[in-house]
Protein backbone atom coordinates (compact mmCIF):
# COMPACT_ATOMS: atom_id res chain seq x y z
CA UNK A 1 0.00 0.00 0.00
CA UNK A 2 1.54 3.12 -0.74
CA UNK A 3 0.89 6.21 1.22
CA UNK A 4 1.21 10.41 0.20
CA UNK A 5 2.19 12.74 2.80
CA UNK A 6 2.26 16.45 2.69
CA UNK A 7 5.00 17.53 4.02
CA UNK A 8 6.51 21.47 4.21
CA UNK A 9 10.00 22.45 5.07
CA UNK A 10 9.34 25.18 8.14
CA UNK A 11 12.64 27.03 6.10
CA UNK A 12 10.66 27.65 3.72
CA UNK A 13 7.90 30.13 5.04
CA UNK A 14 9.70 31.16 8.13
CA UNK A 15 11.62 34.34 8.42
CA UNK A 16 15.26 33.57 9.16
CA UNK A 17 15.30 36.93 11.82
CA UNK A 18 12.03 36.58 13.26
CA UNK A 19 10.84 32.90 14.07
CA UNK A 20 8.16 34.11 15.05
CA UNK A 21 6.32 35.08 11.80
CA UNK A 22 4.76 32.36 9.95
CA UNK A 23 3.79 32.49 6.43
CA UNK A 24 0.31 30.52 6.32
CA UNK A 25 -0.38 28.82 2.69
CA UNK A 26 -3.75 29.96 1.29
CA UNK A 27 -5.62 28.80 -1.88
CA UNK A 28 -6.06 32.17 -4.04
CA UNK A 29 -9.05 29.82 -5.66
CA UNK A 30 -12.43 32.03 -5.49
CA UNK A 31 -14.38 28.83 -5.50
CA UNK A 32 -13.11 27.79 -1.97
CA UNK A 33 -13.74 31.39 -0.41
CA UNK A 34 -17.33 31.77 -0.63
CA UNK A 35 -17.37 34.63 1.89
CA UNK A 36 -14.76 37.02 0.68
CA UNK A 37 -17.15 40.07 -0.07
CA UNK A 38 -18.65 39.70 3.17
CA UNK A 39 -14.96 40.02 5.08
CA UNK A 40 -13.92 42.65 2.32
CA UNK A 41 -16.80 44.53 3.86
CA UNK A 42 -16.12 43.92 7.34
CA UNK A 43 -12.65 45.22 7.27
CA UNK A 44 -13.48 48.40 5.46
CA UNK A 45 -16.04 49.67 8.30
CA UNK A 46 -13.55 48.43 10.27
CA UNK A 47 -11.20 50.45 8.64
CA UNK A 48 -13.46 53.36 8.51
CA UNK A 49 -13.93 53.28 12.11
CA UNK A 50 -10.37 52.96 12.86
CA UNK A 51 -10.02 56.40 10.62
CA UNK A 52 -12.11 58.39 12.81
CA UNK A 53 -10.73 56.83 15.97
CA UNK A 54 -7.29 58.05 15.08
CA UNK A 55 -8.08 61.27 13.42
CA UNK A 56 -6.08 63.94 15.33
CA UNK A 57 -5.52 66.63 12.63
CA UNK A 58 -4.06 69.30 15.19
CA UNK A 59 -0.30 69.41 14.85
CA UNK A 60 1.00 72.40 17.11
CA UNK A 61 0.61 75.91 16.86
CA UNK A 62 3.79 78.80 16.04
CA UNK A 63 3.18 82.07 18.32
CA UNK A 64 4.95 84.81 17.82
CA UNK A 65 2.82 87.35 16.63
CA UNK A 66 1.30 90.58 18.21
CA UNK A 67 -1.57 91.11 15.97
CA UNK A 68 -4.15 88.67 13.69
CA UNK A 69 -1.86 86.76 10.61
CA UNK A 70 -3.53 87.96 7.30
CA UNK A 71 -1.37 86.39 4.37
CA UNK A 72 1.26 83.36 3.93
CA UNK A 73 4.18 82.64 1.45
CA UNK A 74 5.45 79.60 0.63
CA UNK A 75 8.99 79.20 -0.52
CA UNK A 76 9.72 77.18 -3.84
CA UNK A 77 12.73 75.75 -2.76
CA UNK A 78 12.87 74.56 0.92
CA UNK A 79 9.63 72.66 2.51
CA UNK A 80 10.33 73.96 5.77
CA UNK A 81 10.13 77.37 4.97
CA UNK A 82 6.74 79.45 5.70
CA UNK A 83 6.71 82.98 5.62
CA UNK A 84 3.72 84.86 7.16
CA UNK A 85 2.32 88.33 7.67
CA UNK A 86 0.70 90.17 10.17
CA UNK A 87 -1.98 93.03 10.87
CA UNK A 88 0.31 94.95 12.46
CA UNK A 89 2.84 95.33 9.85
CA UNK A 90 5.13 92.79 10.60
CA UNK A 91 6.49 89.54 9.19
CA UNK A 92 7.95 86.29 10.54
CA UNK A 93 10.18 83.70 8.60
CA UNK A 94 9.27 79.86 10.51
CA UNK A 95 11.40 77.18 10.38
CA UNK A 96 8.73 74.34 10.36
CA UNK A 97 10.88 71.15 11.26
CA UNK A 98 11.60 73.02 14.42
CA UNK A 99 8.60 75.30 14.72
CA UNK A 100 10.68 78.13 15.82
CA UNK A 101 10.71 81.74 14.46
CA UNK A 102 14.20 82.26 12.46
CA UNK A 103 13.40 86.01 11.42
CA UNK A 104 10.79 88.43 12.35
CA UNK A 105 10.96 92.18 11.31
CA UNK A 106 8.49 95.47 10.65
CA UNK A 107 7.72 95.40 7.35
CA UNK A 108 4.83 97.99 6.45
CA UNK A 109 2.72 100.48 8.75
CA UNK A 110 -0.61 98.91 8.45
CA UNK A 111 -1.65 95.55 7.46
CA UNK A 112 0.71 93.27 5.34
CA UNK A 113 -1.62 92.68 2.52
CA UNK A 114 0.41 90.07 0.49
CA UNK A 115 3.41 88.03 -0.30
CA UNK A 116 5.28 86.25 -2.48
CA UNK A 117 8.74 84.47 -2.55
CA UNK A 118 10.39 84.58 -6.10
CA UNK A 119 10.97 81.57 -7.74
CA UNK A 120 14.65 81.66 -7.09
CA UNK A 121 13.57 81.59 -3.74
CA UNK A 122 16.27 84.42 -2.96
CA UNK A 123 13.75 87.69 -2.03
CA UNK A 124 10.58 88.27 -1.04
CA UNK A 125 8.32 90.56 -2.20
CA UNK A 126 5.44 91.98 0.47
CA UNK A 127 3.11 95.14 0.02
CA UNK A 128 0.66 96.92 2.24
CA UNK A 129 -1.90 99.34 3.11
CA UNK A 130 1.28 102.10 3.21
CA UNK A 131 1.35 102.31 -0.93
CA UNK A 132 4.80 100.82 -0.80
CA UNK A 133 6.37 97.03 -2.71
CA UNK A 134 9.31 95.94 -0.53
CA UNK A 135 11.75 93.42 -1.48
CA UNK A 136 13.68 91.49 0.81
CA UNK A 137 16.64 89.07 0.75
CA UNK A 138 16.00 86.10 2.02
CA UNK A 139 19.29 84.59 1.90
CA UNK A 140 20.40 87.91 4.89
CA UNK A 141 18.10 85.77 7.43
CA UNK A 142 19.45 85.08 10.49
CA UNK A 143 18.35 83.43 14.13
CA UNK A 144 16.45 86.31 16.37
CA UNK A 145 14.83 83.63 18.61
CA UNK A 146 11.55 85.25 17.80
CA UNK A 147 12.86 88.56 18.67
CA UNK A 148 11.26 91.78 16.17
CA UNK A 149 14.81 92.77 14.54
CA UNK A 150 15.72 95.77 11.96
CA UNK A 151 15.46 94.96 8.19
CA UNK A 152 16.42 97.63 5.33
CA UNK A 153 14.75 96.09 2.23
CA UNK A 154 16.53 95.99 -1.23
CA UNK A 155 14.23 97.70 -3.24
CA UNK A 156 11.54 100.05 -2.41
CA UNK A 157 8.69 100.90 -5.13
CA UNK A 158 6.23 103.99 -3.72
CA UNK A 159 2.89 103.28 -5.45
CA UNK A 160 -0.19 105.86 -6.27
CA UNK A 161 -2.62 103.67 -3.62
CA UNK A 162 -2.81 100.82 -1.54
CA UNK A 163 -1.84 97.42 -2.35
CA UNK A 164 -4.31 94.20 -1.65
CA UNK A 165 -1.96 91.39 -3.19
CA UNK A 166 0.50 90.72 -5.10
CA UNK A 167 1.35 87.40 -7.69
CA UNK A 168 4.69 86.57 -8.79
CA UNK A 169 5.44 85.20 -12.60
CA UNK A 170 6.36 81.69 -12.28
CA UNK A 171 9.61 81.72 -14.28
CA UNK A 172 10.65 85.45 -15.63
CA UNK A 173 11.49 88.31 -13.22
CA UNK A 174 7.93 90.41 -13.21
CA UNK A 175 5.07 90.16 -10.44
CA UNK A 176 1.50 91.77 -10.71
CA UNK A 177 -0.04 93.70 -7.66
CA UNK A 178 -3.65 94.66 -7.37
CA UNK A 179 -5.28 97.67 -5.63
CA UNK A 180 -7.16 100.36 -7.97
CA UNK A 181 -6.16 98.47 -10.64
CA UNK A 182 -3.79 95.49 -11.87
CA UNK A 183 -0.17 96.51 -12.89
CA UNK A 184 2.51 94.29 -14.33
CA UNK A 185 5.86 95.21 -12.75
CA UNK A 186 9.16 94.17 -13.44
CA UNK A 187 12.07 93.63 -10.72
CA UNK A 188 14.18 96.09 -12.41
CA UNK A 189 12.08 99.09 -12.66
CA UNK A 190 10.07 101.24 -10.59
CA UNK A 191 6.93 101.72 -12.62
CA UNK A 192 4.43 99.45 -14.04
CA UNK A 193 5.33 97.72 -17.38
CA UNK A 194 1.29 97.40 -17.90
CA UNK A 195 -1.85 98.22 -16.26
CA UNK A 196 -5.18 96.92 -16.51
CA UNK A 197 -8.52 98.13 -15.73
CA UNK A 198 -12.38 97.21 -16.82
CA UNK A 199 -14.77 99.31 -14.49
CA UNK A 200 -13.84 98.17 -11.13
CA UNK A 201 -12.93 100.27 -7.61
CA UNK A 202 -10.84 97.76 -5.47
CA UNK A 203 -9.20 94.65 -7.27
CA UNK A 204 -9.46 92.30 -3.91
CA UNK A 205 -7.11 89.07 -5.50
CA UNK A 206 -4.51 88.71 -8.19
CA UNK A 207 -2.92 85.28 -9.31
CA UNK A 208 -0.92 83.83 -11.78
CA UNK A 209 -1.52 80.79 -13.33
CA UNK A 210 1.49 77.83 -12.71
CA UNK A 211 0.57 76.21 -16.03
CA UNK A 212 -0.26 78.98 -18.72
CA UNK A 213 2.23 81.45 -16.67
CA UNK A 214 1.20 84.60 -18.56
CA UNK A 215 -2.40 84.20 -17.67
CA UNK A 216 -3.36 85.71 -14.10
CA UNK A 217 -7.20 86.31 -13.00
CA UNK A 218 -8.22 88.37 -10.46
CA UNK A 219 -11.75 89.17 -8.40
CA UNK A 220 -12.90 92.86 -7.67
CA UNK A 221 -15.71 94.85 -5.59
CA UNK A 222 -18.07 94.50 -8.54
CA UNK A 223 -18.68 90.86 -7.93
CA UNK A 224 -16.60 89.96 -11.07
CA UNK A 225 -13.73 87.60 -12.20
CA UNK A 226 -11.24 89.22 -14.75
CA UNK A 227 -8.75 87.23 -16.85
CA UNK A 228 -5.75 88.72 -17.74
CA UNK A 229 -2.69 88.25 -20.40
CA UNK A 230 0.29 89.75 -19.23
CA UNK A 231 1.95 89.83 -22.82
CA UNK A 232 -1.09 92.12 -24.05
CA UNK A 233 -2.63 95.51 -23.25
CA UNK A 234 -6.00 94.67 -22.60
CA UNK A 235 -8.15 92.00 -20.30
CA UNK A 236 -9.16 89.21 -22.13
CA UNK A 237 -12.72 88.11 -20.65
CA UNK A 238 -14.75 88.81 -17.32
CA UNK A 239 -17.86 86.90 -15.55
CA UNK A 240 -19.94 88.44 -12.86
CA UNK A 241 -20.93 86.18 -9.81
CA UNK A 242 -23.83 86.93 -7.68
CA UNK A 243 -21.66 88.06 -5.08
CA UNK A 244 -18.26 89.22 -4.67
CA UNK A 245 -15.08 86.90 -4.49
CA UNK A 246 -12.24 87.44 -2.06
CA UNK A 247 -9.58 85.36 -3.42
CA UNK A 248 -8.38 82.73 -6.16
CA UNK A 249 -6.37 80.09 -6.68
CA UNK A 250 -5.36 78.07 -9.93
CA UNK A 251 -5.36 74.54 -9.98
CA UNK A 252 -1.32 73.34 -10.76
CA UNK A 253 -2.24 70.28 -12.74
CA UNK A 254 -5.43 71.11 -14.72
CA UNK A 255 -3.94 74.26 -17.17
CA UNK A 256 -7.56 76.15 -17.34
CA UNK A 257 -9.36 75.18 -13.93
CA UNK A 258 -9.49 77.69 -11.25
CA UNK A 259 -11.61 78.30 -8.06
CA UNK A 260 -12.78 81.66 -6.39
CA UNK A 261 -13.75 82.09 -2.69
CA UNK A 262 -16.73 83.85 -2.49
CA UNK A 263 -18.68 86.01 0.07
CA UNK A 264 -21.88 83.48 -0.09
CA UNK A 265 -19.85 81.19 1.47
CA UNK A 266 -19.23 78.95 -1.88
CA UNK A 267 -16.68 78.23 -3.77
CA UNK A 268 -17.11 77.95 -7.59
CA UNK A 269 -14.67 76.30 -9.75
CA UNK A 270 -14.14 77.79 -13.28
CA UNK A 271 -12.91 76.83 -16.68
CA UNK A 272 -11.25 79.94 -17.97
CA UNK A 273 -12.64 79.07 -21.60
CA UNK A 274 -16.23 78.73 -20.77
CA UNK A 275 -16.77 81.08 -18.11
CA UNK A 276 -20.85 81.09 -18.35
CA UNK A 277 -21.34 78.76 -15.52
CA UNK A 278 -19.18 76.93 -13.08
CA UNK A 279 -17.91 73.54 -13.31
CA UNK A 280 -18.53 72.85 -9.75
CA UNK A 281 -20.52 74.63 -6.54
CA UNK A 282 -18.45 73.83 -3.22
CA UNK A 283 -20.36 74.47 -0.11
CA UNK A 284 -20.95 73.89 3.43
CA UNK A 285 -19.58 76.91 4.94
CA UNK A 286 -21.92 79.11 6.23
CA UNK A 287 -20.07 82.47 6.17
CA UNK A 288 -17.49 84.14 3.58
CA UNK A 289 -14.34 82.20 1.93
CA UNK A 290 -11.20 84.43 3.06
CA UNK A 291 -8.80 82.19 1.47
CA UNK A 292 -7.70 78.96 -0.69
CA UNK A 293 -5.40 76.98 -1.28
CA UNK A 294 -4.54 74.01 -3.68
CA UNK A 295 -2.39 70.61 -2.73
CA UNK A 296 0.48 70.16 -5.36
CA UNK A 297 -1.49 67.07 -6.71
CA UNK A 298 -4.23 69.40 -7.81
CA UNK A 299 -6.84 67.26 -6.49
CA UNK A 300 -8.48 68.74 -3.63
CA UNK A 301 -7.54 72.46 -2.17
CA UNK A 302 -8.16 73.82 1.61
CA UNK A 303 -10.27 77.23 2.35
CA UNK A 304 -10.50 79.30 4.73
CA UNK A 305 -13.60 81.07 6.28
CA UNK A 306 -15.08 83.48 8.26
CA UNK A 307 -17.29 81.09 10.82
CA UNK A 308 -13.58 80.16 12.11
CA UNK A 309 -13.17 76.83 10.44
CA UNK A 310 -10.86 75.09 7.45
CA UNK A 311 -12.40 72.89 5.07
CA UNK A 312 -10.70 70.56 2.36
CA UNK A 313 -12.23 70.06 -0.63
CA UNK A 314 -11.80 67.69 -3.48
CA UNK A 315 -12.03 69.25 -6.79
CA UNK A 316 -15.07 66.96 -8.17
CA UNK A 317 -17.19 66.92 -4.65
CA UNK A 318 -19.78 69.93 -3.79
CA UNK A 319 -19.15 68.69 0.14
CA UNK A 320 -15.76 68.79 1.70
CA UNK A 321 -14.46 65.63 3.22
CA UNK A 322 -12.96 67.57 6.24
CA UNK A 323 -13.63 70.10 8.60
CA UNK A 324 -10.82 71.47 11.31
CA UNK A 325 -11.55 73.75 14.13
CA UNK A 326 -10.64 74.55 17.71
CA UNK A 327 -11.90 76.26 20.51
CA UNK A 328 -10.03 79.11 20.44
CA UNK A 329 -8.78 79.44 16.76
CA UNK A 330 -11.20 82.93 15.43
CA UNK A 331 -11.68 83.75 12.20
CA UNK A 332 -9.43 82.31 9.39
CA UNK A 333 -7.96 84.94 7.16
CA UNK A 334 -5.44 82.98 5.33
CA UNK A 335 -4.51 79.44 4.80
CA UNK A 336 -1.50 77.69 2.84
CA UNK A 337 -0.59 73.93 1.79
CA UNK A 338 2.65 72.86 2.21
CA UNK A 339 4.76 71.88 -1.30
CA UNK A 340 4.74 67.78 -0.07
CA UNK A 341 1.22 67.92 0.49
CA UNK A 342 1.02 66.91 4.08
CA UNK A 343 0.43 69.58 6.08
CA UNK A 344 -2.10 73.05 6.09
CA UNK A 345 -1.36 76.07 7.98
CA UNK A 346 -3.76 78.66 9.01
CA UNK A 347 -3.69 82.08 10.49
CA UNK A 348 -6.50 83.78 12.17
CA UNK A 349 -7.41 86.72 14.03
CA UNK A 350 -6.09 85.55 17.23
CA UNK A 351 -2.58 85.88 16.38
CA UNK A 352 -1.69 81.89 16.20
CA UNK A 353 -0.25 80.63 13.15
CA UNK A 354 -1.84 76.54 12.94
CA UNK A 355 -0.05 73.74 11.56
CA UNK A 356 -2.83 70.42 10.61
CA UNK A 357 -2.11 67.40 9.00
CA UNK A 358 -3.98 66.79 5.58
CA UNK A 359 -5.32 63.72 6.26
CA UNK A 360 -6.42 63.65 9.83
CA UNK A 361 -5.83 60.16 10.33
CA UNK A 362 -2.41 59.68 8.71
CA UNK A 363 0.55 58.71 10.94
CA UNK A 364 3.46 61.11 11.34
CA UNK A 365 7.52 59.56 11.79
CA UNK A 366 8.23 56.45 9.83
CA UNK A 367 6.34 53.63 8.99
CA UNK A 368 7.37 49.68 8.53
CA UNK A 369 6.71 48.21 5.63
CA UNK A 370 4.56 45.94 6.48
CA UNK A 371 1.90 48.89 7.67
CA UNK A 372 2.38 50.74 4.96
CA UNK A 373 0.98 47.78 2.86
CA UNK A 374 -1.73 47.59 5.14
CA UNK A 375 -2.88 50.98 5.05
CA UNK A 376 -2.74 50.97 1.33
CA UNK A 377 -4.65 48.20 1.47
CA UNK A 378 -7.09 49.27 3.65
CA UNK A 379 -7.45 52.52 1.31
CA UNK A 380 -8.36 50.71 -1.34
CA UNK A 381 -10.90 48.47 0.86
CA UNK A 382 -12.58 51.97 1.76
CA UNK A 383 -12.58 53.27 -2.26
CA UNK A 384 -14.28 50.30 -2.92
CA UNK A 385 -17.36 50.19 -0.45
CA UNK A 386 -17.44 53.71 0.06
CA UNK A 387 -20.55 53.95 -1.38
CA UNK A 388 -22.51 51.73 1.67
CA UNK A 389 -24.87 53.59 3.60
CA UNK A 390 -23.24 52.24 6.89
CA UNK A 391 -19.24 53.51 5.65
CA UNK A 392 -20.63 56.64 3.84
CA UNK A 393 -22.32 57.74 7.04
CA UNK A 394 -19.25 57.40 8.82
CA UNK A 395 -17.05 58.65 6.68
CA UNK A 396 -19.07 61.92 6.28
CA UNK A 397 -19.69 62.61 9.61
CA UNK A 398 -18.24 65.46 11.40
CA UNK A 399 -18.43 67.27 14.94
CA UNK A 400 -18.91 71.26 14.55
CA UNK A 401 -19.44 74.10 16.97
CA UNK A 402 -22.84 74.04 17.81
CA UNK A 403 -23.11 78.09 16.08
CA UNK A 404 -22.17 76.17 12.69
CA UNK A 405 -24.33 73.54 13.10
CA UNK A 406 -27.38 75.81 13.65
CA UNK A 407 -26.18 77.93 10.79
CA UNK A 408 -25.85 75.33 8.35
CA UNK A 409 -29.66 73.87 9.09
CA UNK A 410 -30.60 77.45 9.03
CA UNK A 411 -29.08 78.00 5.47
CA UNK A 412 -30.39 74.32 3.89
CA UNK A 413 -33.93 75.02 5.48
CA UNK A 414 -33.30 78.94 3.41
CA UNK A 415 -32.43 76.58 -0.01
CA UNK A 416 -35.44 74.42 0.48
CA UNK A 417 -38.20 77.42 0.76
CA UNK A 418 -36.40 79.19 -1.75
CA UNK A 419 -36.48 75.91 -4.44
CA UNK A 420 -40.38 75.05 -3.12
CA UNK A 421 -41.42 79.02 -3.84
CA UNK A 422 -40.19 78.57 -7.51
CA UNK A 423 -41.85 75.29 -8.36
CA UNK A 424 -45.22 76.74 -6.40
CA UNK A 425 -44.69 79.78 -9.00
CA UNK A 426 -43.92 77.00 -11.93
CA UNK A 427 -47.03 75.01 -11.07
CA UNK A 428 -49.12 78.08 -10.59
CA UNK A 429 -48.57 79.79 -14.01
CA UNK A 430 -50.06 79.17 -17.55
CA UNK A 431 -47.90 76.85 -19.85
CA UNK A 432 -47.23 80.20 -22.20
CA UNK A 433 -45.94 82.08 -19.40
CA UNK A 434 -43.66 79.69 -17.62
CA UNK A 435 -40.31 80.48 -17.35
CA UNK A 436 -37.63 78.15 -17.95
CA UNK A 437 -35.46 75.86 -15.58
CA UNK A 438 -32.64 77.04 -14.78
CA UNK A 439 -29.48 74.64 -13.72
CA UNK A 440 -28.47 75.17 -10.15
CA UNK A 441 -24.89 75.88 -11.49
CA UNK A 442 -26.12 78.84 -13.70
CA UNK A 443 -27.99 80.65 -10.97
CA UNK A 444 -24.76 81.79 -9.30
CA UNK A 445 -23.59 83.76 -12.49
CA UNK A 446 -24.82 87.24 -13.44
CA UNK A 447 -23.31 87.27 -16.83
CA UNK A 448 -20.10 87.13 -19.26
CA UNK A 449 -17.98 89.68 -20.74
CA UNK A 450 -15.63 89.38 -23.53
Amino acid sequence: MKVKMLSRNPHDYIRERKQDLHHVPRNPDPALHPFEEAREYTRALNATKLERVFAKPFVGDLQGHTDGVSCFAKHPMRLSCLVSGACDGEIRVWDLSTRQCTTAFGAHSGFVRGMCVAPSGESLLSVGDDKIIKRWSLAATTQSHGETTSMEPTHTILGKAPFTSISHHYQQPFFATSGNQVDIWDEERSEPVRSFTWGCDTVANVRFSPVEVDICASCGSDRSIVLYDARGSTPLRKVVLAMKSNCIAWNPREAFNFTAANEDGNLYTFDMRKLDFPLNVHTDHVSAVMDIDYSRTGREFVSASYDKTIRIYSIQGGHSREVYHTKRMQRVFTVCWSSDGKFIASGSDEMNVRLWKAKAWEKLGPVAARQRAALVESEKLKAKYSSHPQIKRIQRHRHVPRLIYSESKKKKEMLSKMKRKDENVRRHTKASKRRPRQPERKKHTVGTVE
